[in-house]
């Protein structure tokens, strides 16, 4: 990865927005107070426009205050996205009743309806607890990985149109209306945005997925709810993707490019494997904090859970299009083989470790030193590694 990459300007805006929100909520200050030091603190930034490290200090700071501003004084809820919401609250009910009239009952209708709709009133404790055991307890919350696939299979429906701008724009719509239609959970608008941000950019054919795509989602996000910061769905789904933008580079290049394009079927076990490992280390901590366990197999789980999640959400918009029982049969017949499944990693020696109990200041600590060994590792492998390497080749010709 080139060092251009790296860069991601809004990386530290979006750090002292999260600053700035944790400040104003556990040391609440005068209002009055606040304004002007924000007016003060612009002003001064303005006038450095000579002073670049200076002038980027002070937005920094402005913003540190901005955050502190809207925890305090939030926006009120736009009541014409309240109506929309409530709407599509409305249609998706018509859309669980096609599930039962198509005879999917119980348990898989349970999964089908938290997998697809984001209707999870009908999951049981054991249902959950087979997941969280197992590690697979990520796809019965819509996010990332759901509107990835429906992004793609929604940008294979448009491709035959020939304008790029129209095809985007109705991927898009389509991905918002999907994100009403679950419920506008944390997660689903974190992606939402992050796949608007993906589609808008690849118009102008720049680079998609950056840290700093990620962080102008954050800031984004924060500035209409800054209540977010404290959910745990918002806080694992930032921390899944930032963990694969930077792990999945450098996993990915233990086998050469060309290597893993002979090889189609390795690319697509080492490809999953390596997503799997970098997502995992972005919320296991965070895991153990809340729910004080981790799962063992995580691994193993997601190569029977996330092939299922495809078929499942292409069973059920064939199902929705169609209202052929035939599908429906389908999708109860995946759930089942996907639950049996499950049922029998949980019941593997080891598959959970519980009783964890980290502090929030050692929770802290474990992040700190997962950044220090991603900054070793990227400098090892993206500075180090490409010089030792042109040394060696130089010295081999001449030879």
């Amino acid at each position: 990865m080139r060092r251009q990459r790296l860069i991601a300007p809004l990386l530290p805006v979006a750090l002292s927005l999260i600053a700035g929100i944790l400040i104003g909520w556990y040391f609440p200050l005068d209002e009055g107070v606040l304004l002007c030091v924000v007016s003060g603190v612009l002003i001064v930034t303005l006038l450095l426009r000579h002073h670049p490290r200076w002038q980027t200090a002070g937005i920094c700071l402005a913003t540190i205050l901005f955050g502190i501003i809207i925890i305090q004084y939030p926006l009120p809820d736009c009541p014409l996205v309240q109506r929309a919401g409530e709407r599509m609250l409305t249609y998706r009910e018509q859309l669980l009743q096609q599930y039962q009239q198509g005879g999917i009952r119980e348990d898989s209708y349970a999964i089908i309806a938290a997998m697809t709709l984001g209707d999870k009133s009908a999951l049981t404790p054991a249902i959950r607890e087979t997941f969280n055991i197992t590690g697979a307890g990520h796809v019965l919350a819509i996010s990332g990985l759901h509107l990835g696939i429906l992004y793609m299979m929604v940008s294979l429906l448009v491709r035959g149109l020939r304008l790029r701008m129209v095809t985007q724009i109705i991927t898009i719509l389509l991905i918002w209306a999907f994100a009403f239609l679950v419920g506008m959970s944390p997660s689903v608008v974190r992606s939402a945005t992050m796949l608007t941000m993906y589609g808008l950019l690849s118009l102008g054919y720049r680079q998609k997925t950056s840290i700093n795509v990620l962080a102008f989602t954050a800031i984004v996000l924060l500035v209409i709810h800054p209540q977010s910061l404290f959910d745990i769905g918002f806080q694992m789904s930032f921390l899944a993707v930032l963990a694969i933008l930077l792990f999945f580079p450098l996993l990915n290049s233990i086998f050469s490019e060309r290597w893993l394009m002979e090889h189609r079927v390795v690319r697509w076990l080492w490809g999953m494997t390596a997503l799997s490992l970098s997502a995992q280390i972005g919320v296991a901590p965070l895991i153990a904090f809340y729910f004080h366990r981790f799962s063992t197999y995580f691994l193993l789980s997601n190569f029977v859970v996330i092939p299922c999640a495809y078929l499942i959400l292409i069973g059920a918009l064939l199902l929705f299009l169609t209202h052929l029982s035939v599908f429906a049969t389908a999708l109860t017949a995946v759930t089942t083989l996907m639950c049996h499944t499950l049922d029998a990693i949980a019941y593997l020696p080891y598959a959970s470790i519980n009783d964890l109990y980290p502090t929030l200041s050692q929770t802290v600590l474990i992040y700190f030193f997962i950044l220090l060994c991603t900054y070793s590792l990227f400098f090892f492998t993206f500075v180090i590694k490409p010089k030792v390497l042109s040394c060696l080749r130089n010295r081999k010709c001449a030879n």
